[in-house]
């Protein structure tokens, strides 16, 4: 296969990419690697960026499950990694969209092979989607941003739209807690979590594993810089993340983040299937993407989910019988610079679906 970053189309930082250069490509397997340079720039647990794009054909893609990039310790069973994917197939289909390449998708279309989440088929042209358009310039926009946030109310529009993006998935809610209450017993869980986590030796080693330079050489991980500490020290910060257990210190930041945040959203879902989620994933990022064109920003306040003990007191704050898939936090504040992203061609690799000859 013809290396993507070598005729200018495809950039070797993904952030960059320019949407002008869709036109250039003049096949439906083209278009769809185009469409990847979007879905890389999802969200994804630790960053650990968990996806693999395998080429079949001509007018095929294959998106699976990169299980060398799970987290055993945090995420034993994969649904982080699988909702990380889903959130990807969100941007590739709101991406095709935009720029007019009709597309075929099918979830999870082959039980004896759980890796292979969705099988995605150009399907020809259709005309752009206005509102597509808008989330296409949201996603190089998008930014996890772990500070604090302004204190404003999350204007009543924003929210509705908020939720409206997230409904568009099948098979996802997306729930609101927004009363003083009701946020500090989030707050609450969410600092139980830090404690359970940050004095569990395992978790802390896992995390340290994946805290790296955003200058290095994997473009992947948890960089210093997005935490308001220099790149440099990225390091040094994961050798004290292994060392010590700083959980209380922890709990006590981000219960207060928890507690001063305009607004916490959780996506959930019926159940707690792979096909559930996929679809936490795709209603997470819509919900992202129209955060984002709304002005504000987001980040992720996981640990009631990853500790199984609190997920089921986490739905009763938010008053619902529904399975928590992601908690956020969700305001207006500043705007870090953006995650590594590895380049397309570290994540298009031949795979089950077949060759990736052009």
């Amino acid at each position: 296969m013809t290396n993507p970053d070598d005729d200018g189309i495809w950039p070797g930082d993904p952030w960059l990419v320019d949407p002008a250069g869709f036109a250039r490509c003049t096949t439906p397997g083209a278009r769809l690697r185009f469409l990847v340079t979007y879905a890389v720039l999802a969200p994804s647990g630790h960053n650990t960026q968990p996806w693999i794009f395998a080429p079949g054909g001509e007018a095929m893609l294959e998106l699976r499950a990169d299980t060398t990039r799970a987290l055993p310790v945090v995420d034993p069973d994969g649904r982080a990694l699988t909702i990380s994917c889903g959130a990807a197939l969100a941007n590739l289909r709101l991406a095709a969209a935009a720029l007019g390449e009709a597309v075929a998708v099918e979830t999870l279309p082959d039980p004896a092979d759980p890796r292979l989440l969705a099988r995605i088929t150009a399907t020809g042209s259709c005309p752009p989607t206005t509102g597509a358009a808008r989330m296409l310039r949201a996603m190089t926009a998008r930014r996890t941003s772990r500070f604090a946030y302004a204190p404003d109310a999350l204007p009543a529009m924003l929210r509705a739209e908020v939720t409206t993006a997230a409904g568009e998935v099948s098979g996802a809610r997306l729930h609101w807690a927004e009363a003083p209450a009701q946020r500090h017993a989030v707050a609450l869980l969410v600092s139980e979590g830090d404690r359970i986590q940050m004095a569990d030796p395992a978790f802390r080693h896992e995390l340290a594993a994946w805290m790296r330079s955003r200058r290095g050489p994997s473009r992947d991980g948890l960089s210093g810089a997005a935490f308001g500490m220099p790149d440099l020290l990225t390091f040094a910060a994961a050798m004290v993340v292994r060392t010590f257990d700083a959980g209380a210190g922890q709990a006590a930041h981000d219960a207060a983040l928890a507690e001063g945040a305009p607004a916490l959203a959780m996506v959930a879902t019926p159940s707690d299937a792979a096909r559930d989620w996929m679809a936490a994933g795709e209603a997470l990022q819509r919900a992202l993407l129209a955060v984002t064109a709304g002005g504000h920003t987001a980040s992720f306040l996981n640990q009631p989910i990853e500790v199984p003990a609190l997920r089921p007191r986490l739905a009763a704050a938010f008053g619902t019988g529904d399975v928590p898939q992601v908690l956020l936090r969700i305001g207006r504040g500043p705007k870090p610079v953006p995650a590594a992203r590895r380049p397309v061609r570290e994540v298009l690799r031949a795979g089950r679906a077949g060759s990736m000859t052009c």
